[in-house]
């Protein structure tokens, strides 16, 4: 009896194990090909986690799980700031199939959104940017019901340097019409709207902000200024860095004229604070640790890396210049 007892008990033991994860977790799980150690940067753009987190690649494999109480979006960023979208959902653990050589054709197996995602990543594999954002429409037309499509939208209507709002605003409303109750899209539909004011040829959206060393600073500075020029960087990117440095020696040429701002997209302030100092950077840098998810560079709907605000008077004159283009036009301003 005691023997059939604890066989039993070893049975139920091990098919409660099989069953796997709990209903309130979500679990990351797979291996890496060509990559034995890592770290990346993981965040959630509709707040299944707070902040950035990292998961760590040991082996080459990956065992990443959290809390899930809600279907939501999570975003890994890869070393070299490529990201790829996991979808979450409560109770399920997903595998990731990956070569460090070929992030783009990543798999992740285990739930429906994301069978859904590396089909799309398939379609998009070997076309042109112009076809991919074509590809990108087809896909939301044909599954507003599913979350990837949210991620798309952001993704290729809106996180661009020429953002389509019109395109983006017409295939939310396709979205919330089959999602009534996603609260996300609601709220990328507002955020549209302050997107649309930081377009060129307008002003500076008004915004508040506190930079690296605590101090309040407000875009009435930049607009009060006869050029301004806000710069997005990181400390773990060389050219926007180098583009920090030229704002520099830009900015002591313009006798008083030239005003700047940063924002820096490191996840880690104290990483921020140390570049600042090495090029002895003094003017104000806002590094909220949120990278490309903070309060103010939504604002000013920067996505880009080096990403930038051109001001004359106040007016968006040009965004996201190549690092030379925004170097000739200040070259010519400040001869």
């Amino acid at each position: 009896m005691k023997k059939i007892t604890f066989l039993l008990l070893t049975f139920f033991s091990l098919f409660l194990c099989s069953c796997g994860i709990k209903s309130d977790r979500f679990k990351i799980s797979g291996k890496f090909l060509h990559m034995n150690q890592a770290e990346f940067y993981i965040y959630s753009p509709d707040g299944v986690i707070s902040g950035i987190d990292t998961i760590q690649i040991s082996g080459g494999e990956i065992d990443y799980e959290i809390p899930c109480h809600n279907e939501g979006t999570l975003v890994i960023i890869f070393p070299n700031f490529s990201q790829q979208p996991i979808f979450a959902e409560p109770g399920t653990s997903v595998t990731i199939k990956a070569d460090a050589s070929h992030l783009k054709e990543l798999k992740v197996e285990g739930s429906e959104a994301n069978e859904l995602m590396n089909h799309f990543r398939e379609m998009i594999l070997n076309v042109s940017p112009p076809e991919m954002i074509k590809k990108a429409e087809i896909f939301i037309k044909d599954h507003p019901e599913s979350i990837v499509s949210t991620y798309l939208v952001r993704t290729y209507f809106l996180d661009k340097s020429y953002p389509d709002y019109a395109k983006a605003a017409e295939l939310l409303k396709q979205m919330e019409a089959a999602q009534p109750k996603n609260g996300y899209i609601k709220r990328m539909t507002i955020s549209l709207q302050q997107l649309k004011n930081a377009k060129e040829q307008a002003n500076l959206p008004h915004f508040t902000a506190y930079d690296t060393e605590g101090k309040m600073f407000a875009s009435s500075t930049l607009s009060s200024a006869p050029y301004a020029v806000i710069n997005v960087w990181t400390s773990s990117d060389f050219e926007s860095q180098n583009l920090q440095r030229f704002l520099k020696s830009i900015q002591q040429k313009s006798q008083g004229k030239l005003k700047l701002m940063s924002i820096c997209v490191d996840a880690s302030k104290k990483d921020c604070q140390q570049t600042m100092k090495r090029d002895s950077i003094n003017w104000p840098n806002i590094c909220d640790q949120d990278m490309f998810d903070g309060k103010t560079i939504k604002t000013l709907g920067l996505t880009s890396l080096p990403g930038n605000l051109l001001l004359k008077d106040g007016k968006i004159i040009a965004r996201d210049l190549k690092s030379q283009d925004l170097r000739d036009r200040l070259n010519k301003i400040f001869p």
